[in-house]
């Protein structure tokens, strides 16, 4: 059974860090392009972050640009989110997802095909 399983969520003051991370299991991530995305209460999906398969292009939104920094391991089938100076509108549900391409950062607006449960991360001020 292909599963992604984020985890490193938890709760933060405002300027603090939080590192997140998502382990693939019964698939290799190896040719995936792989993303993260936020869901806040009552809003919509947001793309944060993806990063092609071998780790030669990633993309951001705007509002972590500089921020966050996502990494992959291959070998380890486990991708990465570090987060810095997080603040209070940082605060939502976190979804690591995988699919076949990034399409120069589509992906943060198309989505993938696989997805976590989520980890829920949380910026007080």
């Amino acid at each position: 059974l292909a599963q992604l399983v984020e985890s490193g969520g938890g709760s933060v003051e405002a300027g603090g860090s939080l590192g997140l991370s998502c382990v693939a299991s019964g698939y290799s991530i190896r040719a995936r392009c792989m993303g993260w995305f936020r869901q806040a209460g009552g809003k919509e999906r947001e793309g944060v972050a993806c990063i092609t398969n071998n780790s030669g292009a990633t993309y951001y939104a705007d509002s972590v640009r500089g921020r966050f920094t996502i990494s992959r391991d291959n070998a380890k089938n486990t991708l990465y989110l570090q987060m810095n100076n997080l603040k209070p509108e940082d605060t939502a549900m976190y979804y690591c997802a995988s699919g076949p391409s990034c399409l120069h950062g589509d992906f943060l607006q198309n989505g993938g095909d696989a997805w976590g449960p989520g980890t829920q991360v949380t910026v007080s001020s």
